[in-house]
């Protein structure tokens, strides 16, 4: 078995989906690679967040302080994703974690301190690399957790298999847990009562 509890294919490489989407590349991230497979394995949230709902700055003022909180957003590991504009003031900001409050408190701190305003914090959401971290953080959505398994469905797709208890099953619908891991994964999901 490989990293992961998949299946190790030729020469001990992992099938990794690259974009989103069913035409989303498929690359092969070699052991040797670790870099490569690391990052594809982290879970990247995206922040939104207004920062100045109250209309307070001018445009000028607007730009010269998103360029401000942009120079400093790598060193508290934001990376700006969208800038705020003049009639939409809101911003979104990626970050890698699974702690969503954490990290939109994280972002509200900068972006008070730097733009000097009262921001607000917008839904948190995560990008899908449709990983098993992925997977992971659909189902700690709903409060359960699930062992995972992927085969190949032969024409270069994961199908993943989630093992979920009978318990958890009863508490939350197999269709809402199914529809949700679908929509995260965009790749056929098989779930499994242990």
């Amino acid at each position: 078995m490989g990293a992961g509890g998949r299946p190790a294919g030729r020469g001990a490489r992992d099938r990794r989906r690259i974009g989103s989407g069913r035409r989303g590349l498929t690359g092969r991230v070699s052991a040797g690679n670790c870099f490569a497979a690391r990052i594809a394995d982290m879970r990247t949230a995206v922040i939104r967040i207004k920062v100045d709902p109250a209309r307070e700055l001018t445009p000028e003022l607007l730009s010269e302080r998103t360029d401000t909180f942009a120079a400093q957003a790598p060193q508290h590991g934001m990376e700006v994703f969208e800038r705020p504009n003049d009639p939409r003031r809101e911003m979104q900001i990626l970050m890698r974690g699974d702690d969503g409050p954490a990290l939109r408190s994280a972002v509200a701190k900068l972006c008070a301190e730097t733009f000097l305003t009262s921001p607000e914090s917008g839904p948190v959401t995560y990008i899908s690399r449709g990983t098993d971290d992925d997977v992971r953080g659909v189902l700690a959505g709903f409060g359960i957790s699930g062992d995972i398994s992927r085969a190949d469905s032969g024409d270069g797709f994961d199908v993943v298999t989630v093992r979920i208890s009978a318990r958890d099953l009863a508490r939350i619908p197999e269709s809402r847990i199914h529809t949700a891991l679908e929509a995260s994964l965009n790749c056929e999901v098989n779930i499994v009562e242990v």
